[in-house]
């Protein structure tokens, strides 16, 4: 949902006089609770209201400024941060090109369109028969998402996902696997766009990022080069796996086809499938940028163990068979 200077400094009333709000009203029209409000007033986030003997009288202003607190924390930012945006705004900074760059990043980074499958669509995609354990890891991926009062029909942020889950399904790949891959995989992915972004970070956006917050013309050409920049991961990716793929399939079907198996050479990468639970264990440990670094480390030091394990066990039946022959 892209920001909008009225939605960042709210909509003009429709009213000719300004419309006054007791505590408990700006609560109840804001969404926020009481004790929210103060808190943000004692951070510095929210303008002190005006005293009216023995009440406080808040006013649109600070409804507008409780909804735009709102919608950056949705957003992800810490209430740091949006106090940062917020002082550079009241000293009369300009926020537009920062709330551009928001919405830049914040949109969609796919032109795929999010659908709907009912609940009978959905069971004869995937073998006729209900798996309420399936639905239920099928939304904890987020390849479904629960719509509100509707119990037979889901909304698919990603349809070609969908659709590739039912097409393994009907080659004869159990669910369970597939939902295992997604979840390899996509630690796999996540660390790759997490690279893509330190490196574009480093090489293309630290120059835009000098001040806190970004000035307005500085934090509209970064928006203007994430339009640039965005397609530019998935077609890597999209090339990278084109080229990965006709190499190791091209060497399986060699491997399949041939009499015997056939070496592979020592200094070769080879794929290993780990399960996916100890993958998420690992990335929690160390990160996802970290995961093939410590699952090579852990192997090599466990060779290395029980090669020495080995040596001094060899070398204890040596010794012994040399006091037996004395």
């Amino acid at each position: 949902m892209a920001l909008s200077e009225q939605s960042v400094q709210g909509a003009p009333s429709a009213q000719t006089s300004p419309v006054e709000y007791r505590i408990e009203d700006l609560a109840h029209h804001s969404g926020a609770t009481v004790r929210t409000i103060r808190a943000y007033q004692d951070r510095g986030l929210l303008p002190r209201p005006e005293r009216r003997g023995r009440s406080n009288v808040y006013g649109d202003t600070h409804l507008a400024r409780l909804r735009q607190i709102a919608d950056l924390l949705d957003r992800g930012y810490t209430l740091a941060s949006i106090k940062e945006l917020l002082e550079a705004w009241d000293a009369g900074r300009g926020l537009g090109g920062v709330l551009g760059l928001v919405a830049e990043v914040d949109g969609p980074w796919t032109d795929e369109e999010a659908d709907r499958i009912s609940r009978a669509d959905l069971d004869a995609a995937f073998g006729g028969k209900p798996d309420e354990d399936a639905i239920r890891e099928a939304i904890e991926l987020g390849v479904l998402e629960r719509i509100p009062d509707r119990e037979d029909e889901f909304l698919v942020p990603s349809p070609q996902e969908l659709s590739v889950a039912a097409e393994l399904y009907e080659a004869g790949v159990p669910l369970s696997a597939i939902s295992g891959h997604l979840r390899e995989l996509r630690v796999q992915v996540e660390h790759i766009a997490s690279r893509f972004l330190e490196f574009t970070t480093e090489h293309v956006f630290a120059r835009y990022l000098e001040h806190r917050p970004p000035t307005d013309a500085d934090a509209a050409e970064a928006a203007a080069m994430v339009r640039r920049l965005r397609p530019l991961a998935q077609q890597t990716v999209d090339a990278e796996l084109a080229r990965a793929m006709r190499l190791f399939a091209t060497r399986h079907l060699q491997h399949h086809l041939s009499a015997g198996p056939q070496p592979v050479p020592d200094d070769e990468a080879r794929p290993v499938s780990l399960p996916s639970g100890t993958i998420r264990a690992v990335q929690g440990l160390v990160g996802a940028e970290n995961v093939a670094a410590f699952v090579t480390a852990a192997a090599e030091r466990e060779v290395q163990t029980r090669t020495l394990d080995a040596l001094a066990s060899n070398h204890h039946e040596e010794s012994g068979v040399d006091q037996m022959g004395r």
